[in-house]
């Protein structure tokens, strides 16, 4: 995958090189630097402004060394029911990490989240600038997911759904929407086009309209289409995938 992962110019801000090595988020890289856990050449820096030359400085975090890796990691899940989406739980319920290979590419953590009995794609990567961009609302990063609904949405509904709902948190984003199938039982399947990342919003949305969701299923994140994968397995993404998402990153 070397070649979706463009040079970079040296030096870099320190919390930008922690995140590309995989350690954290950027932002979760400024916590580590702003509560002394990271050292440059032994020296620990606590300066968000810091540089570092990754060809010559030894960063560490914790007193462990990090390196930034030529190649980092970049694979899809076809997350099923029943997993939370996090990489520890302190209750031992099943969660997404039993299903990735997080020994095999240390750092490895999901791009955002999937309700616990929401399937389909769900991104892990050990880059966390990538993550930190797809996660940016200034880059818009269209989420498609497919809805089993019950009843069946009007027109008013679907305007209101495309248009911007109101809830709790405030008025969401204008969306796009259609009605893909009518079932035999007065239910319906209906698509929605979402790049905001609200909790639940999709189900918050729908029971707005007074259509609640009975199954929520993500097709596709960004420029990546949920295909070549097994319920419950995961696949690498192949290059172009990988530059079509530093794309869509702003990267």
């Amino acid at each position: 995958m070397t070649d979706a992962t463009p040079e970079q110019p040296f030096p870099m801000r320190l919390q930008k090189f922690l995140a590309r090595a995989g350690v954290a988020s950027r932002r979760g890289s400024e916590d580590l630097m702003t509560a002394g856990r990271v050292s440059v050449n032994g020296q620990v820096v606590t300066e968000l402004g810091s540089k570092v030359d990754p060809k010559v400085d030894m960063v560490c975090v914790d007193g462990r060394e990090v390196h930034l890796e030529d190649d980092s990691v970049y694979l899809m899940l076809y997350k099923p029911k029943g997993y939370l989406t996090t990489m520890d739980d302190p209750q031992g319920r099943p969660c997404v990490a039993q299903l990735v290979p997080r020994d095999l590419y240390p750092g490895l953590y999901p791009v955002g989240r999937l309700d616990k009995d929401t399937t389909g794609l769900l991104l892990f990567t050990t880059d966390g600038d990538m993550g930190q961009h797809l996660l940016h609302p200034k880059h818009h990063v269209d989420k498609t997911y497919q809805a089993h609904v019950d009843g069946v949405p009007d027109e008013v509904d679907l305007a209101r759904l495309s248009g911007g709902i109101m809830l709790d948190d405030g008025l969401t984003a204008p969306a796009r929407v259609r009605i893909v199938a009518k079932r035999p039982d007065g239910s319906s399947d209906i698509e929605l086009v979402i790049h905001e990342g609200r909790k639940r919003q999709v189900k918050r949305m729908c029971s707005t309209v007074h259509h609640p969701v009975l199954d929520l299923h993500r097709s596709s994140f960004g420029p990546l289409e949920l295909v070549d994968v097994e319920e419950g397995a995961w696949r690498l993404l192949r290059d172009d995938e990988v530059a079509s998402l530093r794309e869509t990153a702003g990267l």
